[in-house]
């Protein structure tokens, strides 16, 4: 095709059909296969537009939609981190952000820019939208872990500390959310599937 934007654009999205083989740590509910990261992205954006009403502040949700689905898409470079690989998370953000430059670069300049803007303010956390979405990638994998009574929890051997600390964003965006989390948190301490540490937040 003649059409320079458009091919850029194409190439763009083959691109981020590769997502779908990013596979994560999270089993899927019913204690399915293991998700992968465009399935967590498009989960996250539907509990985006389903659970708005629990953010701390107002957001603009079309935006923060489009921010739960690109958020992961560096992972096609990057590979997927796991929450808890405290060896991983160490080369996690130099990683996502060669991979930021490279996949986002692949659009238009205006379009490129657009999304990796997203993308940075997502890391960032520090606007409405990038902290409800931030609670949204916390509370996403809390809710499937749950739903399959913890069994991940107990694969990786997790602490209560490991999840509280992975869940400090999560208030930040909505109490109400954090406050549910808490609770699931607190039943899979109960029922051992979360050893319940000294070192708890």
């Amino acid at each position: 095709m003649e059409n320079e934007r458009l091919n850029k654009q194409i190439d763009f999205i083959l691109e981020a059909d590769k997502e779908k083989n990013i596979i994560r740590q999270t089993h899927l509910s019913g204690n399915g296969r293991r998700e992968n990261d465009a399935e967590h992205a498009w989960h996250m954006a539907i509990m985006v537009y389903l659970l708005k009403e629990y953010a701390n502040e107002e957001f603009d949700v079309a935006k923060a939609m489009m921010m739960a689905l690109i958020h992961d898409i560096v992972e096609i470079d990057a590979g997927d981190t796991y929450a808890y690989d405290s060896k991983g998370l160490e080369t996690q953000k130099e990683r996502e952000e060669q991979a930021a430059e490279r996949i986002f670069g692949i659009l238009p300049d205006d379009q490129g820019k657009e999304l990796k803007s997203l993308f940075e303010e997502f890391e960032a956390s520090k606007t409405p939208e990038a902290r409800f979405v931030r609670a949204m990638d916390n509370f996403q994998p809390l809710l499937l872990n749950n739903s399959n009574d913890g069994s991940d929890w107990r694969e990786h051997e997790i602490g209560k500390s490991q999840v509280m600390k992975r869940h400090i964003n999560t208030k930040s965006g909505s109490n109400i959310i954090w406050e549910c989390a808490k609770k699931i948190i607190d039943k899979h301490v109960r029922n051992g599937n979360i050893k319940d540490d000294a070192d708890s937040l």
